[in-house]
């Protein structure tokens, strides 16, 4: 794993414990993971093998390809992805795909959930699941996901291609008022935590986001992809990626999104402190995480979990050992014993943009009690105490 992520520092897991430096377990919603890294809902969770592989590796939880009832209804196109890349090295910087949810037996998927829960038993696995509005199709795939032995669920409210046709994924999560009737049944289903992931291609965030808590899930993840259009080939004048020459708007990922990402964790992780304080609801940050230092930035602003997908297809699976290597050199920096210790600390010193002026003027009429700063501030009253304001030694 060399490139953007040699010299990154690496610690050796097991079972997703690092051997050694601070501690990086959390309990979210009763879940306990060994560490806060989830593989994402996506390609790194498509069947068994994958997901072993996964949990062989040491992250902390695994959330399958998202599931739904009728995979008939799911066909795949190939080529599906195309990847932005920088000028100067080609370093790939963001992702775009147009991959649907899982095209697998709905029921080859629950034997492969109960294969990773009798052979790993203490990791924490979730299910990804999505539907159409009936509620007796949300009902059914929640029992029989809960029949494999998941020990939570994942909510795909915001796939922004392909299903939202269908009124599925995006379609539902942008209509807050269908989003908390939905959540509703399902939560009086479930009865295992579920988190509700939610889209970033909506003005505001916070009222799926909203919708979704009070409709009793216990978390929120964020973000899905956005949905982009990765550029058209000067050559042909198709767009890209382009099957038989069309395509159709794609999910944009990967490092490119990360500012995005975290203006939406941070506007979620306001609203959870705000006005689901102490209700044990959780957030899970998604969006461009490649290192350490990325995932640091998302639990300083309230992320209690960080997920990864297009990190994993880029550099693989041992991608973790890097991660947690890199998230412990950061907590040794600032002598942090443990996630608790600085989750959420920099959430504080967001505020409104009148706000900072004030703060910036107050600053100014400070430095100006301090001393004079430019030459024609002198007056000639006061010229004695002027002076003795600025002497260091006093």
């Amino acid at each position: 794993m060399g490139g953007v992520l040699k010299g990154e520092p690496e610690v050796e897991l097991q079972a997703g414990v690092p051997v050694d430096g601070p501690d990086l377990s959390v309990t979210v919603n009763g879940l306990r993971l060994p560490n806060p890294f989830v593989i994402a809902s996506g390609p790194p969770g498509t069947n068994y093998a994958v997901m072993a592989k996964a949990f062989q590796e040491g992250w902390g939880a695994v959330i399958c390809k998202t599931l739904s009832l009728d995979a008939d209804a799911v066909v795949n196109v190939t080529p599906r992805y195309a990847q932005l890349r920088a000028f100067a090295d080609r370093e790939v910087v963001g992702w775009e795909n147009i991959e649907l949810i899982s095209d697998r037996p709905f029921e080859a998927m629950l034997d492969d959930l109960r294969r990773l829960k009798d052979e790993f038993p203490d990791r924490v696995l979730l299910a990804s699941i999505m539907e159409e509005y009936r509620r007796e199709a949300w009902e059914e795939i929640i029992e029989r996901c809960e029949s494999a032995g998941v020990d939570g669920l994942e909510i795909n409210f915001s796939c922004p291609h392909g299903l939202p046709e269908r009124g599925m994924g995006m379609a539902m999560g942008q209509d807050s008022e269908m989003l908390t009737e939905v959540c509703g049944w399902i939560n009086a289903k479930a009865t295992v935590p579920v988190w509700a992931k939610m889209t970033p291609n909506i003005t505001d965030i916070s009222q799926p986001s909203r919708a979704a808590l009070l409709g009793g899930c216990e978390g929120v993840s964020a973000i899905n992809t956005i949905q982009s259009v990765m550029g058209v080939n000067l050559k042909t004048l198709r767009p890209e990626p382009a099957v038989e020459g069309y395509t159709t708007p794609g999910g944009y990922s990967y490092k490119a999104v990360k500012p995005i990402a975290l203006a939406k964790v941070m506007r979620v992780a306001q609203l959870i402190r705000d006005e689901f304080g102490g209700q044990d609801k959780s957030l899970s940050g998604i969006g461009g995480v490649e290192t350490g230092r990325d995932a640091a930035e998302f639990l300083l602003l309230g992320a209690d979990t960080v997920q990864v997908c297009t990190g994993v297809m880029v550099h693989g699976y041992p991608l973790v050992k890097k991660l947690c290597g890199g998230l412990q050199q950061f907590m040794s920096d600032h002598d942090f014993g443990g996630i608790d210790s600085f989750k959420g600390s920099s959430l504080q010193y967001f505020t409104t943009h009148r706000d900072l002026v004030e703060r910036q003027r107050a600053a100014i009429r400070a430095k100006k009690q301090e001393g004079i700063l430019n030459d024609a501030e002198w007056t000639g009253e006061e010229f004695t105490s002027e002076a003795a304001k600025m002497v260091a030694n006093k």
